[in-house]
């Protein structure tokens, strides 16, 4: 194992530690995340946002992502196609059919496949530099890397406030965020 592969590990343990924590309060962190959220989009030109179904101990999202159905925005979720292979991205609303898909994530059955305007991305850990530490699969960079090289599309982290840590260890296949929601607000890098 390198160097960096390492201090990865180490900052994901640290990371999932936090978040395990802050998970306790998970309930009123969600809700008020999307509040945030909600407020930040007022001024902002979305048609479709990617979000995600939560596992293990992620922030629910799924509160953030019911008020933007309601306000008619297109929602999409990602899809897991292969091992070291960019995401997909099915459509999503709260009533669609939905299975079990990797990592224990469940995916729309059927849907259109949408490339998103906002991507809303869970994490293991972030920096103030706009930085995300995810679970080391790569999926999230890849995907940001391929819609980046066909469109305009932001990132924003969705975590809790105590996910934040100093100086995530990078490497250069790292896509960066453009921003982070969390309990206490959004914040643009």
């Amino acid at each position: 194992m390198t160097k960096l592969a390492e201090q990865k590990q180490l900052a994901r343990k640290a990371g999932v530690a936090r978040r395990m924590l802050a998970h306790q309060n998970g309930a009123a962190a969600g809700i008020t995340a999307a509040a945030h959220l909600m407020q930040w989009l007022k001024d902002q030109p979305v048609l479709t946002v990617a979000g995600y179904i939560p596992i293990r101990t992620e922030i629910d999202v799924l509160q953030a992502m019911r008020l933007l159905h309601l306000r008619n925005i297109k929602l999409c979720v990602p899809v897991i196609m292969k091992a070291g292979q960019p995401l997909k991205f099915r459509q999503w609303t709260p009533d669609c059919d939905m299975e079990s898909g990797p990592f224990g994530a469940s995916v729309p059955v059927t849907g259109n496949w949408l490339v998103p305007d906002l991507m809303l991305c869970p994490l293991v850990a972030f920096d103030s530099s706009g930085h995300r530490l995810g679970y080391g699969g790569g999926f999230y960079d890849r995907s940001l890397a391929e819609i980046r090289d066909q469109k305009q599309v932001t990132a924003l982290g969705y975590a809790y406030a105590a996910q934040r840590t100093d100086n995530l260890p990078i490497e250069p296949t790292d896509q960066p965020l453009e921003g982070m929601v969390t309990e206490n607000g959004v914040e643009i890098f």
